[in-house]
């Protein structure tokens, strides 16, 4: 699978933009604040339908316009398929996929699997559990549909359940109500999780050892905040319960899945506390290659991935295992200029240079 063309009208900094790309490497060149983000976001959008840098769709549409517009085009095999998305001020977001209209986001999923790797991505390792979280969410999502709509649901129910616990008076009847369905969703999260980081774990600890030549052992747990139950719905409900005097003192949900992380493990030794910079990174690595390889072995599709301004955080040795990692699948790669390290990679595929907006090929 490979992205072939996108079409762009009011998005961010581009006025209009169509453009067609390599099936293998595509290289977007040009100084920052010029716009190579905002072309990887375009892209990025037609796999889940939301943006990897914010949580507001209006912010994507240009200044001073109504609305904004992306067509992305993908070739799968041997048909194409094609995702278009309209975001207006008023009307919120449409999508269309194939040149049908869908109402619900889990729809767009499984269609076109697109992975991002930026500098932050690097930090996922010693940054806040959000940050994990919010990894463990998206791949999930963009694998299994019913995880999407499982997950929404669990955050609306999360919400009602804290907004409840900030009234004066409290019935615990009321409160059960959300419990019951906090418990049903919740289990569902955490079962679900589990299984996932399970698989990643066991990819990246072979690539893991592959980048180090063998140096390094890397473990990857998952660390629910409620542990693992043989009738999960059951005993988070019990652990709901049984914090609900905390939960009243904090006026907030203090168990659940919504606290959830992860952890890294080099030869036992901690990573997020006592690992070096470079043993984070290459956790981060490893941690992103199985994401595309998990990909891989539960679709059997070729995920595309985005490299957003990333090779000038690795050094060379990791600049060369990850190319070399990915000789088979289409890279977008953004940079502000073409290094010596890169100069092979860029043969294969294309060289796009990008000033305020605009494309220079």
């Amino acid at each position: 699978m490979f992205i072939k063309s996108i079409e762009l009208k009011n998005f961010r900094n581009y006025d209009e933009l169509t453009l067609s790309f390599n099936d293998k490497v595509n290289f977007i060149v040009g100084d920052n604040a010029q716009g190579k983000t905002n072309l990887l976001e375009g892209i990025y959008m037609s796999s889940i339908g939301k943006s990897f840098r914010t949580s507001k769709d209006s912010e994507m549409i240009g200044f001073g316009k109504d609305l904004c517009k992306i067509k992305v085009e993908a070739q799968k095999n041997l048909f194409l398929s094609d995702v278009e998305i309209t975001i207006s001020r008023e009307k919120g977001k449409s999508i269309k996929m194939d040149g049908v209209n869908i109402h619900k986001t889990s729809d767009l999923l499984e269609n076109i699997y697109i992975v991002i790797f930026s500098p932050e991505d690097l930090k996922i390792v010693k940054d806040e559990p959000e940050k994990r979280r919010r990894f463990i969410d998206r791949e999930l999502c963009l694998l299994k549909p019913a995880y999407y709509d499982c997950l929404n649901n669990y955050k609306k129910v999360l919400l009602q359940r804290n907004t409840y616990l900030k009234e004066k008076y409290i019935d615990r009847s009321v409160l059960d109500i959300w419990d019951m369905q906090f418990a049903s969703y919740g289990a569902r999260i955490i079962s679900m999780r589990d299984i996932f980081i399970k698989k990643l774990a066991q990819i990246s600890s072979k690539l893991h050892h592959n980048i180090t030549n063998g140096r390094e052992n890397l473990k990857i747990a998952y660390d629910p905040n409620v542990k693992i139950a043989e009738d999960q719905e059951a005993y988070l409900y019990k652990c709901i319960k049984d914090s609900y005097d905390n939960d009243m003192r904090l006026r907030t949900t203090t168990r659940g899945p919504h606290r959830d992380d992860i952890q890294f493990f080099i030869d036992k030794i901690n990573v997020r506390n006592f690992g070096s910079q470079g043993q984070q990174r290459t956790s981060a690595l490893s941690l992103k290659l199985a994401e595309i390889e998990l990909i891989r072995n539960e679709t059997g599709e070729n995920a595309v991935l985005l490299l957003d301004d990333v090779m000038s955080e690795l050094d060379q040795t990791r600049q060369e295992f990850l190319i070399r990692s990915l000789s088979d699948i289409q890279l977008f790669i953004t940079s502000t200029e073409i290094t010596e390290n890169l100069k092979d990679v860029v043969s294969k595929g294309k060289i796009y240079k990008i000033e305020e907006g605009k494309i220079k090929l």
